[in-house]
């Protein structure tokens, strides 16, 4: 038994996890649901379509507000949007709003208000108040108005009932619909003269998105149709709602010829297409007949708000907010056209059933075989659940989680990597060993480099440089060489690229230069020697941006060469800074075929001091997460009392090399100043500075 607990325990452990997966997702609690929402709300975002509709949504919009002023307006006012839209015949007009108070510009609340006497306003009393007017044009027109559930009763609560009749075939429709014990709605004046009340309760979502929606509800112990519904049925002249229910609940409910599948509450998935503007139209527009007959003809009509601070904010699928009466206007657009979304209580033990057998798949093939392969087939699962799903939900409507399913697979694959990691860990350690070698190497590389800079120390008193690499091998060189007493080589280069590589294309830039100063050729002879012998030596892909002098400390003439460089930094006693721009491309790109190619430039610097340093100075970061830029080194030379080549380079260091773990670029930088050209005295001159 011991054996066979070692040998296998791997896939005993698989099995827990995978027993532990399926039982939650039977369970569903809200983070699954989550999960599982993740792929719904994907497949409605990827085929969301712009379509005409069949309905109109009348907007209680910012310029509506301006005509009419604060919301809630004068009932006068619905009362003639409702003549308005009258002239068009639409099919059903519905309120997406609650006419829960008495008008307040009603003869009845002017009395109240004013504390008016009988005698007073004897010819106000005759007139008819904006409450009946409106009940009027409600009851003459197929209208609808808005019920909402509620679990506190309201004051203005009456015994309200559905417009809608209910009949049941299989069972009672009450026994699996959504409840609530009381319901909020309009004034009972207004109620029994609109041919329909819908429903615009939505259930609660744990993100706050509307994905589905109630059909049918209780409030009350009583049955009222959504507003969708609702809609459809006064739209179609229809009396009742047929409500075809099994021995598990609802199966289908009916508003003639519109058949709607359901779930077993009562419940749709709504598909959503993409907002038009088209399908609005302002109320004030309406109110003064600015539209054409046609825009409402047959179509069915909502009536609600998008003007900021009276509409309710709704989130869909489609990552976006809308108001919520476009909910009620997709609902009826999807029953019409029967498009809205199908949860089919089968495809839940496909998906667990599904689940199980790739997961199991992903599992055997990934102990048996390379990790590399085991990969391919991972993902060749994945690709296998989006196309099933995707495919199922664009040809059927239907909704298949394939959140969840990718979520077990990708689990149930990264712990068969665990188990794969475990027996193969002596072969990582025999990696470790090799990188452990390679380190070493590296390390042997970057000292063999360090010994190529120059020892110029004796020179610091006038030319100093430094170079901090920001990995094992830099990229960046400086070179001084003294042809004679008075005349001085010196060049700074970048080296493209990083690594070893690099590194040994910077030794063999070096080893040329050093060569053809030391015959003490003219400047442009040496960089045109320079660039041809880097072109021939092939390092594909690679250059060299540089600065190239020779100076004469004696005279303070400089005649200098910047190839595809950083601007070299110049300023005077005064701290008066200027930047000379590079005039030549960087070496080692094209071959030159002459030197009259190599273009340079003389300048005196007796009284100047010169700063040349490459980009990992600029880009470099300071402590504060910031790069120091060409304005920092300005702030660095600035703060020193006592400048000299090595004051300023040793600041420049120290401000950047301030401990970080990682240099972000290689550090290399130079500074001239010839006030002082004494040469400090340190033992014997190398042949190559004598």
């Amino acid at each position: 038994m011991k054996v066979f607990l070692q040998k296998y325990s791997n896939y005993l452990v698989f099995i827990g996890i995978l027993l532990l997966l399926i039982s939650l997702k039977i369970i569903n609690p809200p983070f699954i649901k989550s999960v599982s929402y993740l792929s719904f709300d994907l497949y409605q975002k990827i085929f969301a379509q712009k379509k005409d509709s069949d309905v109109v949504i009348v907007d209680i919009d910012e310029n509506s507000l301006g005509k009419f002023g604060q919301f809630p307006w004068n009932r006068k006012v619905f009362a003639k949007i409702i003549d308005q839209l009258n002239t068009s015949s639409p099919k059903a007009i519905g309120f997406d709003i609650f006419f829960t108070e008495k008008d307040k510009q009603s003869p009845e609340e002017i009395i109240k208000s004013y504390g008016l006497i009988p005698s007073d306003v004897a010819e106000l009393q005759k007139l008819k108040s904006p409450d009946e007017l409106f009940s009027e044009k409600l009851k003459e027109s197929k209208s609808v108005i808005a019920v909402l559930g509620s679990n506190v009763p309201s004051y203005s609560n009456y015994d309200r009932k559905a417009k809608a009749r209910f009949l049941s075939k299989g069972g009672d429709p009450k026994q699996f619909t959504y409840s609530y014990p009381y319901s909020i709605g309009s004034l009972e004046k207004l109620e029994k003269n609109v041919k329909g009340l819908g429903s615009i309760s939505f259930l609660d979502q744990s993100d706050g998105i509307i994905r589905s929606l109630p059909l049918i509800v209780q409030f009350n112990k009583k049955l009222y149709p959504t507003m969708g519904l609702e809609m459809v049925r006064i739209g179609s002249n229809q009396k009742n709602i047929y409500v075809e229910l099994n021995e598990i609940g609802i199966q289908r409910i009916n508003v003639r010829p519109n058949k709607i599948e359901s779930d077993v509450n009562g419940i749709i998935w709504i598909k959503y297409k993409k907002s038009q503007k088209k399908q609005y139209i302002s109320a004030s527009d309406v109110y003064e007949g600015n539209f054409n007959k046609e825009f409402f003809e047959n179509k069915y009509v909502l009536i609600g708000a998008s003007a900021q601070g009276l509409f309710d904010l709704v989130k869909t699928p489609l990552g976006v907010t809308i108001p919520g009466v476009e909910v009620h206007a997709n609902v009826i657009e999807n029953i019409l056209d029967n498009s809205y979304l199908i949860r089919n209580p089968n495809t839940y033990v496909f998906e667990l059933l599904f689940s199980i057998i790739v997961a199991l798949i992903t599992f055997i093939l990934s102990q048996k075989i390379k990790p590399r392969h085991s990969l391919s087939i991972f993902f060749g699962n994945i690709l296998m659940i989006i196309i099933i799903g995707f495919s199922i939900y664009k040809f059927r409507s239907e909704l298949i989680d394939i959140s969840y399913p990718i979520f077990i697979v990708t689990l149930t694959f990264l712990t068969g990597l665990y188990f794969r990691f475990i027996e193969e860990n002596k072969l990582a350690l025999e990696n470790l060993q090799k990188e452990a070698k390679l380190l070493k190497e590296r390390e042997l590389a970057a000292g063999v480099q360090k010994s190529l800079f120059p020892d110029i120390s004796k020179f610091e008193n006038f030319i100093f440089a430094t170079n901090v690499p920001a990995r094992d091998v830099s990229g960046d060189y400086f070179d001084v060489v003294r042809s004679t007493p008075e005349e001085y080589f010196f060049t700074l280069a970048d080296v493209s690229g990083k690594g070893i590589k690099a590194g040994m294309y910077m030794a063999k830039a070096s080893s040329i230069f050093r060569t053809l100063t030391n015959l003490k050729f003219p400047i442009e002879k040496v960089v045109f020697g320079v660039n041809n012998e880097l072109v021939e030596a092939k390092f594909k892909g690679m250059f060299v941006t540089a600065v190239f002098g020779k100076l004469n400390i004696k005279t303070g003439e400089l005649v200098f060469i910047n190839a595809g460089h950083e601007s070299i930094l110049s300023f005077d006693q005064n701290k008066n800074y200027e930047y000379i721009k590079s005039e030549m491309p960087p070496i080692g790109i094209v071959k030159y075929f002459s030197e009259s190619m190599v273009k340079s430039n003389t300048i005196n610097i007796k009284d100047k001091t010169l700063v040349v340093y490459t980009d990992g100075v600029t880009e470099g970061y300071l402590e504060n997460g910031e790069e120091l830029g060409a304005e920092g080194v300005q702030k660095i030379i600035n703060k020193i009392s006592d400048v000299t080549p090595k004051s300023i380079v040793d600041s420049i260091e120290k401000e950047l090399n301030w401990g970080a773990d990682k240099l972000r670029d290689d550090i290399t930088c130079m500074a001239i100043n010839i006030t002082n050209t004494d040469l400090i005295k340190k033992g014997k001159l190398k042949n190559t500075d004598k």
